[in-house]
């Protein structure tokens, strides 16, 4: 039995990305493209999604100029492609707040959105410190943080205080403190609805960017697999490396079952196809009964 599909879709791009971005350590190593995406998790007439891109206007559109995001789509025409709109997203799980997760609230009228409390009170702090620690704010678009708070003043934003089970129906929250940013969340599906599952899809968020990060080798120490952290962090990289640890031992240590959005090999493991916008469609599971919505 599998209760949900789930999807990464892709709704922009960076072609080049300093590789020591995505794989600490990874400096002179050059540069990967960096897909900027959102997870769906879809059932019988309910929808989720964890994350929801950036708002392509003001600081939003500078950040991803900046970064030089290319083919930038609203979720409109992203969500079309598996037969949604915004309007039909039921819940958004936000995996942390910089700026290419958190940036599009508004596009998501009927949607409750949940949240690290630790993440969004962390980030209104960081706002109050003086300039000369601005690095701190890297990736942040001040508004989204305004934007969190009226979410919050219209009801319509749940602040979890750590971990959080059966969110819905084999949905899980779970926390990981000082690691890519104050409080980072991953999402776990149990696709069969058990306590102990035998299906779990983990949704990673930023916590893992690359395939290396769970399985990169070491030929120093020679170690064909080896958790190799993200290079960015606001909080440490050994943090890191211990909710990579929590994600593996909740699947089972298959590494396939931790999806990164941000890895551009996902078409190699999982069905994809390219949008008509020139975007990619990742189909990880499929619902029973469900039709997909990348083979014909």
């Amino acid at each position: 039995m599998s209760l949900y599909s789930i999807y990464v879709l892709e709704y922009g791009y960076v072609p080049e990305y300093h590789k020591s971005g995505v794989i600490y350590g990874a400096h002179n190593e050059g540069y990967v493209k960096l897909p900027y995406c959102y997870a769906v998790i879809k059932g019988d007439g309910w929808a989720a999604m964890v994350d929801v891109g950036y708002n392509h206007t003001d600081y939003g559109q500078y950040l991803g100029n900046l970064f030089n995001v290319q083919k930038w789509r609203p979720p409109a025409d992203v969500l079309a492609e598996i037969g949604l709109t915004p309007e039909d997203i039921d819940a958004v799980f936000i995996t942390h707040a910089h700026f290419d997760h958190f940036g599009n609230v508004e596009a998501f009228p009927n949607a409750t959105f949940y949240m690290q409390k630790k993440e969004l009170q962390s980030w209104v702090w960081a706002m109050t410190l003086p300039d000369r620690m601005r690095w701190i704010m890297s990736g942040i678009d001040t508004a989204d943080i305004l934007r969190g708070v009226q979410l919050a003043r219209d009801n319509r934003l749940v602040l979890v205080d750590g971990d959080m089970e059966d969110v819905y129906p084999g949905i899980d929250l779970h926390v990981a403190y000082e690691t890519h940013t104050f409080a980072s969340m991953w999402v776990t599906v149990r696709n069969d609805g058990a306590r102990q599952s035998g299906d779990t899809w983990v949704l990673a968020g930023d916590l893992i960017y690359q395939f290396e990060n769970l399985n990169g080798a070491n030929e120093q120490l020679k170690i064909d697999d080896m958790y190799v952290p993200v290079g960015l962090a606001t909080g440490s990289q050994i943090n890191l490396v211990m909710a990579t640890e929590e994600m593996m031992k909740q699947v089972g240590y298959e590494s396939l079952r931790v999806i990164p959005v941000h890895e551009s090999r996902l078409e190699q493991t999982f069905p994809s196809r390219i949008s008509r916008n020139e975007l990619r469609v990742t189909e990880i599971c499929l619902a029973d009964g469900a039709s997909s919505a990348v083979e014909t």
